[in-house]
């Protein structure tokens, strides 16, 4: 006798109907969740090198850009960025040459005007300079051949350059006062006569230079003399960020934020 296919009952068509519908919802589900994370990984690329290419100009240098974790899609709708994070390896203030800074920026707005670029709540950095930077800066000089060598002295704060192939020693001791870095002669000889004073006044010079403009408007807040160079804290509050120049291309990624 032939077997007679019974259909399905009711109930277990609702269920196969209901686990299709479930199937499907899912593969939506993961197809969004991977388009998401496909889009954010690509935005937060263009517009990590959108940042560094806009702080380069300001540091003189190519350097790191980290981002917060905030998705960048929704920092791309409200134009609001909570923080960046700031390396550079080789940064340069004023005639400043080997600088290694790490900073962060709080607080960006990338809403643009006519007369703005965005605008910064607040900012930090910390400047390391290393006795090899000083000596590469004071080598660039005029007088850069008249200095043979840069070292520093922690437990008494001061720098002292080698001059006239050792013969001499210019002593310097940098402070900090008012945000301002001051640097003051503590001593300079050369077999008991005094140093020339344009030679003098020329390392001073430079090395005030290099340490009184700093990028975002930050001021200097302490400085310490170590072992091996500098370190110096930088701080400062709200800013307001250049507009582009009218008909300037936007650097690579921006216009995913504008």
């Amino acid at each position: 006798m032939a077997s007679t296919a019974h259909a399905p009952s009711g109930p277990q068509r609702q269920r196969r109907g209901r686990n299709t519908a479930l199937t499907v919802a899912l593969v939506v589900i993961v197809a969004l969740v991977a388009a998401l994370i496909g889009g954010e990984l690509y935005v937060r690329h263009n517009v990590k090198q959108c940042m560094a290419d806009q702080f380069e100009s300001q540091l003189g240098s190519q350097v790191d850009v980290g981002l917060s974790a905030k998705p960048v899609l929704l920092q791309a709708v409200d134009k609001k960025v909570p923080y960046i994070t700031i390396t550079s390896d080789d940064s340069s203030f004023g005639p400043a040459e080997g600088m290694h800074v790490s900073a962060r920026v709080n607080d960006i707005d990338l809403t643009t005007s006519d007369t703005s670029g965005g605008t910064v709540g607040s900012s930090t950095a910390d400047v390391d300079w290393s006795t090899d930077g000083i000596a590469a800066t004071i080598a660039a000089q005029p007088f850069g051949t008249l200095v043979s060598g840069v070292t520093s002295d922690a437990s008494a704060g001061t720098l002292q350059f080698k001059v006239l192939g050792g013969l001499a020693a210019l002593t310097v001791k940098p402070t900090v006062s008012g945000g301002l870095v001051d640097v003051q002669t503590v001593g300079a000889e050369v077999l008991g006569l005094g140093l020339p004073t344009d030679l003098v006044s020329g390392i001073v010079d430079i090395l005030t230079a290099s340490l009184q403009e700093f990028p975002l408007g930050m001021t200097a807040q302490s400085l310490t003399v170590t072992d091996s160079g500098l370190e110096l804290s930088l701080a400062g509050g709200a800013y307001t960020l250049p507009a582009p120049e009218p008909g300037a291309q936007a650097p690579e990624g921006c216009s995913l934020l504008t």
